[in-house]
């Protein structure tokens, strides 16, 4: 690490073209640096993949149309339980389409190699294990599971099933993070002692409050089946289409958006994950009958491993936030930061003068008074930004996990990763609702 580190100091730009701009000295002023990072290591394959979604609502609508994107990939099948939706399906990408509100006569279709599953967080778990079960290669939206206790029947189906199975927290494939790795790695911040993320939305869309189509009903949606696994309660269209604001069907805040931040660190710091967790939050705002909070804070202690040093992370969340869209991951280290998005990352590191730090403080403590006054240094800043013409990171995530399918590979997001991510953030709700804080094994993967 030391020696990467010296190496990074010596050119902070690691790799890449760079446009420099400022004053050429660099103790006395702000160096800014811009390298464009380009997307060419990999290229996915064509083979045919046919594929079918379960859950054509917002998320899975966008997942399918970004796995369409790229060639060899075919859908051949949609569920979902408001049958609008299925109309829409066959609008949007051709009458062949096998329609259903039985995701089961999906999995039993012999021409369906690959599943999308974008329902609600609670049919997550069930969809995910009967679809390996039945040798489908899986795609399930973050977060993975609906509850700590439904992680290991997942690892241990897809486990069995030999197939390619990937959770969909997407930032883990953008050049942004691949990016941050590659500076952490290389010393570009010293060592990491925090972290924190904060994700900032301030409208009806951003908190949920989804529109609720005209002809909502018992007899366009199907609800039995929806609440078949969860509490027997009458027709709610509310509950069915706003389903991220209640516990029986969604993860609240830290299921929806921790669970991103998590997948990015975890993936930039090799971590597997914080020992201790504890939350607080409130309903500020959205006072709309919804159970879950609209703003909500997170603390978690990572411990010192083989990976990383100990060091704290802290997240927020805010649906009532006047920045309207402020969100970001920031590193913090002994010697600089990060600010990590999915398409740049923001390095700044500190302009230290020759000298021991420690040892001059300890003198100015004993009265020892310097004879020349120091002045203030800015820090050095390098942007490192995607150039134009990147796909983004939902098309490499669904690249990746293409791959995988066609080679017989693996994926780094798959069900041990995504049950890391989730973890936490599924126990945020807890420590949240049960005001305590939580003990997490990170390694074996249980409550302690």
């Amino acid at each position: 690490m030391k020696n990467n580190r010296r190496k990074f100091i010596k050119n902070v730009s690691l790799v890449g073209a760079s446009v420099v701009t400022g004053a050429a000295t660099a103790l006395e002023s702000k160096i800014q640096t811009i390298t464009y990072l380009k997307r060419t290591h990999f290229t996915f394959g064509t083979n045919n993949v046919n594929l079918a979604l379960i859950g054509a609502g917002g998320m899975g609508t966008e997942d399918t149309n970004t796995c369409l994107k790229h060639k060899g990939v075919k859908l051949v099948a949609v569920c979902d339980l408001y049958q609008g939706r299925l109309k829409e399906a066959k609008e949007k990408w051709g009458g062949h389409l096998f329609t259903t509100t039985d995701y089961k006569e999906i999995l039993k279709r012999k021409d369906v190699d690959a599943v999308i599953i974008g329902t609600s967080d609670h049919w997550h778990k069930q969809i995910a294990v009967d679809a390996l079960n039945a040798g489908k290669h899986v795609y399930c939206e973050k977060p993975m599971v609906h509850s700590i206790d439904e992680g290991w029947e997942v690892i241990n189906a897809w486990k069995k099933s030999g197939k390619a199975m990937t959770v969909g927290a997407q930032g883990t494939s953008s050049v942004g993070n691949e990016k941050a790795k590659e500076l952490l790695a290389a010393g570009a911040i010293g060592d990491l002692n925090y972290a924190e993320g904060f994700w900032a939305r301030h409208s009806s869309t951003g908190a949920w409050q989804y529109a609720i189509p005209k002809d909502a009903s018992e007899k366009t949606v199907d609800w039995k089946r929806y609440i078949a696994n969860t509490n027997k309660i009458p027709f709610d269209k509310t509950r069915f289409f706003r389903w991220r604001n209640y516990r029986d069907y969604g993860t609240g805040m830290s299921g929806d958006l921790f669970v991103h931040l998590f997948s990015s660190l975890h993936f930039i710091t090799n971590s597997k994950g914080p020992n201790q967790v504890a939350a607080q939050g409130g309903l500020r705002y959205w006072k709309d009958g919804r159970e879950v909070p609209d703003v909500m804070l997170g603390m978690f202690q990572y411990p010192e491993v083989q990976e990383h040093p100990g060091f704290n992370l802290s997240l927020r969340c805010n649906f009532v936030d006047g920045t309207s869209g402020t969100t970001y991951l920031r590193l913090v280290g002994s010697e600089g930061s990060m600010d990590v998005k999915w398409q740049e990352v923001v390095l700044k590191r500190n302009n230290v003068p020759p000298g021991d730090a420690f040892a001059q403080a300890k003198a100015k403590e004993a009265g020892v008074v310097e004879s020349e006054r120091k002045k203030m240094l800015p820090p050095l800043e390098t942007t490192y930004r995607v150039e134009d013409g990147y796909k983004g990171a939902h098309y490499d995530h669904h690249g990746y996990w293409l791959e995988a399918i066609r080679t017989g590979g693996s994926v780094l997001q798959d069900p041990i990763f995504g049950f890391r991510a989730a973890a936490p953030a599924l126990l945020c709700n807890d420590s949240y609702y049960q005001n305590k804080f939580i003990n997490w094994d990170p390694v074996k993967m249980k409550v302690i």
